[in-house]
């Protein structure tokens, strides 16, 4: 595998979570979507910038999120 790859496979895995995520669960080809969130990008002026990047954040710290709203078995478990 050349370097080239190697930082390919790197930055896919940082960089493009969020495309790469919906992907998996789209059952679609991350190509797609990217190219998609491009496209919607020029449409709606940035809007999809943001909501990238809100969910960027939720899916960094998904654990964090989910913590607080997990069920308790008794009343007395913190």
């Amino acid at each position: 595998m050349s370097m080239i790859d190697k930082l390919k496979t790197v930055l896919e895995r940082q960089a493009y979570g969020v495309c790469s995520w919906w992907a998996d669960k789209l059952n679609v080809r991350t190509e797609q979507v990217r190219l998609s969130f491009i496209y919607l990008s020029f449409v709606t002026a940035g809007l999809q910038l943001v909501v990238y990047l809100v969910m960027a954040f939720v899916l960094k710290h998904k654990e964090r999120i989910k913590k607080p709203f997990r069920k308790r078995r008794t009343v007395w478990d913190l």
